[in-house]
């Protein structure tokens, strides 16, 4: 089964004015964790530890059908 995670990820400034939000579809919080850190590239490497508490508090919907996981969409400022 998979779900559409909604994660608050804020980093502070000045590499981000407020950080920002990824939907991404994954099967467990690992998996997207994974899919976060192989999508920013190691960008925020020192924000890593608190994406992981993010995740664990996001807002987690199980879909329907059985999709791809993947990183939908990010917004960052």
């Amino acid at each position: 089964m998979k779900y559409l995670y909604i994660v608050d990820h804020f980093v502070p400034p000045p590499s981000s004015e407020y950080g920002g939000i990824w939907n991404v579809v994954a099967s467990d919080n690992e998996e997207c964790f994974d899919l976060i850190v192989d999508f920013d590239a190691d960008n925020n490497v020192e924000y890593y530890s608190n994406l992981r508490q993010n995740i664990m508090k996001a807002t987690v919907l199980p879909l329907a059908e059985d999709c791809e996981s993947s990183v939908i969409a990010e917004f960052t400022t």
